[in-house]
């Protein structure tokens, strides 16, 4: 009944980012490329920094300390240990997968930074379902924000992909494949907590650690690594805000 309860819960949550890394896709249809540095393109990616920062932080490294203390185990080494290895472990992975000779990430290596976000969306949503201590907020707030980052998400797969092959459907397709990815990690992230509720500290933090290295390693440089900042820098504070507000005033 478990892996039912949280199987559910992970895929209604990881719904609203797939369908919002379709609609980024779909904006193939109307930009043009090389529209990627709009000040606007920036600020949302910088809000989605900022959302996925704090919501690590309030929806997933809080409540797995709390959870772990509350089991008799040491808040602090589940939480540091998990996040410690979910941060490597996307590390080796985006090592692992880079795109030579700096020509960015591929669009392999975009649809695998989806992962975490499938994962830290189910985890979230399973950990509320299953441990009944008030993280529905926290699990919304989440997917809001993967699911806002991901419209641009969605459009930096398309764009380059209609550059490549001139054809909007190929361009479009590429991008929704990429966003396919989510609902696959969160399933699997939330069948992981159903089989193993004692681990949901550790998979919790471990969702964290992913998140953070996302943020910092793609949202947050592109967002703020420009001559003119600002909209990034904006974006990621007010994202920050936000959600720490969402989850302080509704957690």
């Amino acid at each position: 009944m478990q892996l039912l309860i949280s199987a559910g819960a992970s895929l209604a949550a990881t719904a609203f980012p797939f369908f919002c890394t379709c609609l980024g896709a779909g904006l193939v249809c109307a930009l043009r490329p090389g529209s990627e540095d709009a000040a606007g393109h920036r600020a949302v990616q910088g809000f989605a920094a900022g959302v996925m920062l704090a919501a690590s932080v309030f929806s997933l490294l809080l409540p797995a300390a709390e959870l772990a203390a509350e089991a008799g185990f040491p808040g602090w080494l589940a939480a540091c240990g998990g996040f410690g290895l979910g941060a490597g472990l996307f590390l080796g992975l985006d090592l692992w997968f880079a795109a030579p000779a700096g020509q960015g990430l591929s669009e392999w290596a975009i649809a695998l930074h989806n992962l975490p976000e499938g994962m830290a969306v189910g985890l979230a949503a399973a950990a509320a379902a299953l441990s009944g201590v008030g993280l529905w907020a926290g699990a919304g707030a989440i997917a809001f924000g993967v699911g806002i980052q991901n419209i641009p998400e969605g459009a930096a797969v398309s764009l380059p992909a209609l550059r490549r092959t001139g054809s909007r459907r190929k361009a479009l397709a590429a991008g929704v494949l990429s966003g396919a990815v989510e609902p696959v990690g969160g399933l699997a992230a939330a069948l992981l907590a159903g089989l193993a509720a004692p681990a949901l500290p550790w998979l919790l933090a471990f969702a964290a650690g992913a998140m953070v290295y996302a943020a910092v390693s793609e949202l947050i440089p592109s967002a703020c690594g420009h001559q003119k900042p600002l909209p990034g820098i904006a974006g990621t504070l007010l994202g920050f805000g936000l959600m720490m507000a969402l989850d302080m005033g509704l957690g």
